[in-house]
């Protein structure tokens, strides 16, 4: 069985701590191995490696997300990248022609999709592999994974199982009758007395299924083909395109624990801690939580059933309850991202202005992890200027080579070649001033710092 893991959307639920570039998955708040804060694709991929089949795995995604990834899972990770944001059939096509023409994946071979972020326990890794056993003894076009419902939830779509099937008796699976979103709660009350499952966007089918499609529908099924015509496939769901129109469903019920964590509400119902970064919750505030990701402390007193999120993008103080509400606030805003992770690190946006005459003046602080090093690049629309704050680091600054650390300033103008590469971790403050202050300006040249000093570097 290969496995396809879907992160290519962003979210604003967790604002402000999810943007458009750090989705939920990427919020490091879960109580991990040794107490170490973990986030929801960390915890997701040390669950399918300790199941044995990560190996086998890789992630749909998005262009935004890829350097977040290969921040918090590693480099040898295996990404498929869509050219652009297109929903989740497109991107489930896109894996399944690199897994058809680029691995060579035989046609009957099962492809398990899953959400980056379900928040289960290793059960839920058992019932999985048991989806190829279940697709050859049903016959099905699809085989979807449902959970036995805990309560008539209003928040999440259910499997309708067919009231008489041959196949119930042997508590393997279910024949799918229909699916019902977000009903409510009377309607999910009478859905649980006829055995209905909680959808949890989990669903296999064998390659050659799809691949058919895709050739019915006259798309590509060569990889290279669907990345250059990807902008011409319909955004639509693979529910909407696929699932609806399939002859015969089958669901293996998963009765064991499993949570979304879309919502702050429901996130900090599984943090390991009631306050995450600098700040204190008085004891007379019952059921609080506090996310700080500032340096400026936060005090919560006498205040109960609320979450309060501090992040460079701004300040979130709610009701829990009430906390979904955030994205009917933001759905016209579009600031760009403060903080974002990279491949060799993260930045932190501290100021940003606009002059009259239209310069812009941005202020980052950038860190760089010991042995990480940004990508050998030039810019056409800004000058920059770093002031080292910690660390020591080797700089190549067009052509020439000279180490850095505590209270150097470099200066480097636009069109200037420029990559770092720390030795300890790095600490730079970085002020560029610039027409148009964008992260699209930027021309990488290489990345792999062994090449850029092999290749770019004048040697005396």
């Amino acid at each position: 069985m290969r496995s396809i893991l879907l992160s290519g959307g962003s979210g604003k639920r967790l604002w402000p701590l999810s943007n458009d570039s750090r989705s939920k998955q990427f919020l490091k708040v879960l109580h991990g191995p040794g107490g170490n804060p973990e986030s929801m694709v960390q915890r997701v991929w040390r669950q399918l490696n300790h199941a044995g089949l990560a190996s086998k795995a890789l992630i749909a995604t998005s262009l935004p997300q890829v350097e977040i990834l290969t921040s918090q899972l590693g480099d040898d990770v295996r990404l498929v990248v869509e050219p652009e944001r297109r929903d989740t059939f497109p991107a489930i096509a896109l894996a399944a022609s690199y897994l058809y023409s680029v691995e060579s994946v035989s046609l009957n071979e099962t492809i398990a999709v899953l959400p980056v972020d379900p928040f289960v326990e290793k059960e839920f890794f058992e019932v999985l592999a048991t989806l190829p056993e279940m697709l050859d003894k049903s016959g099905a076009d699809l085989a979807l994974m449902g959970v036995v419902p805990t309560y008539p939830s209003e928040k999440y779509g259910y499997i309708i199982p067919q009231s008489l099937s041959s196949s119930e008796n042997n508590n393997e699976y279910v024949n799918v009758a229909k699916f019902q979103e977000k009903p409510c709660e009377s309607d999910a009350v009478l859905m649980m007395e006829q055995a209905a499952l909680w959808n949890c966007g989990v669903f296999a089918f064998k390659l050659g299924y799809l691949i058919n499609l895709l050739i019915e529908m006259e798309l590509p099924i060569q990889y290279d083909e669907m990345l250059k015509q990807y902008g011409r496939l319909n955004k639509i769901s693979f529910d909407y395109q696929v699932v609806e129109k399939a002859n015969q469903i089958i669901a293996i019920p998963y009765n064991g624990f499993w949570k979304d964590l879309g919502t702050w509400n429901t996130l900090t119902e599984e943090m390991g801690s009631s306050v995450v970064g600098k700040g204190w919750i008085t004891g007379d505030s019952l059921n609080t939580h506090l996310v700080n990701e500032l340096n400026i402390p936060v005090a919560i007193l006498g205040l109960s059933d609320v979450v309060v999120a501090v992040s460079p993008d701004g300040i979130l103080v709610s009701d829990k309850e009430a906390s979904p509400r955030i994205k009917e606030i933001l759905k016209n805003e579009d600031q760009r991202p403060m903080y974002e992770e990279r491949r060799w690190g993260c930045y932190r946006v501290l100021d940003y202005t606009k002059n009259e005459a239209g310069g812009e003046v941005l202020t980052k602080r950038i860190c760089i992890s010991a042995g990480k090093n940004l990508s050998y690049q030039y810019h056409l629309l800004r000058n920059e200027v770093w002031t080292v704050v910690s660390g020591t680091g080797e700089l190549i600054l067009d052509g020439q080579s000279r180490m850095i650390g505590q209270g150097d300033t470099v200066i480097i103008d636009r069109s200037m070649l420029h990559s770092v590469r720390a030795v300890t971790e790095l600490e730079i403050i970085e002020v560029q001033i610039g027409s148009q202050l964008i992260e699209e300006d930027i021309v990488r040249v290489s990345t792999k710092w062994q090449d850029i000093v092999q290749t770019y570097v004048k040697h005396a």
